[in-house]
């Protein structure tokens, strides 16, 4: 058995010190040692993007990256999205927008679509479909993955009811909306 390690991970606003096995996943240290199972684990080969977290900001797949490596530095999970109780916009466009059906890669979708949002705040539909190559869904055909990130990116908001701020936006979507 190999030597723990200390190491201090800011996890959602929050500091974990804890002593590691140097070969502990990431995405093992945030579920089994955190508890934050929102982060899945799919393939551990980096080809399904559902355990996609951000580190210091950046989007990465936490099932190839070391717990170790995180030392000193912020992670955020899709349990970190949510502010005081409240979905981030993203989180709420994906279930206004129907944008999940078994809902596996849901987590994975949302923060790297968050990712792609910072990089290039308006794209367009191929980017969006570029910038989500890396995250698989075998549910939903990503037309309304597609729909959810456009959505926030052309600035639909939600009321407390979940009906569009800017119902007309939605309606253009209709058609494209579906499950291919």
């Amino acid at each position: 058995m190999a030597s723990s390690i200390s190491i201090t991970v800011e996890v959602d606003g929050v500091s974990y010190t804890d002593d590691v096995e140097p070969r502990l996943l990431l995405v093992q240290h945030l579920r089994e040692r955190l508890g934050k199972t929102g982060t899945l684990i799919g393939c551990d080969t980096t080809n399904c993007g559902a355990c996609t977290v951000h580190l210091d900001g950046v989007s990465v797949k936490s099932c190839t990256m070391f717990a170790v490596q995180a030392d000193e530095h912020q992670v955020t999970t899709i349990e970190g999205m949510a502010q005081n109780g409240k979905f981030a916009p993203l989180q709420e466009a994906f279930h206004q927008c129907h944008a999940l059906q078994c809902g596996f890669c849901t987590p994975g979708m949302i923060m790297q679509s968050a990712s792609l949002l910072k990089e290039n705040p308006h794209p367009t539909e191929t980017e969006i479909r570029e910038g989500l190559e890396g995250n698989l869904c075998r549910c939903t055909g990503y037309q309304n993955i597609v729909a959810a990130v456009k959505s926030v990116a052309d600035g639909v908001q939600y009321d407390d009811s979940g009906v569009s701020v800017f119902p007309s936006m939605l309606e253009d979507n209709s058609e494209t909306a579906g499950v291919s």
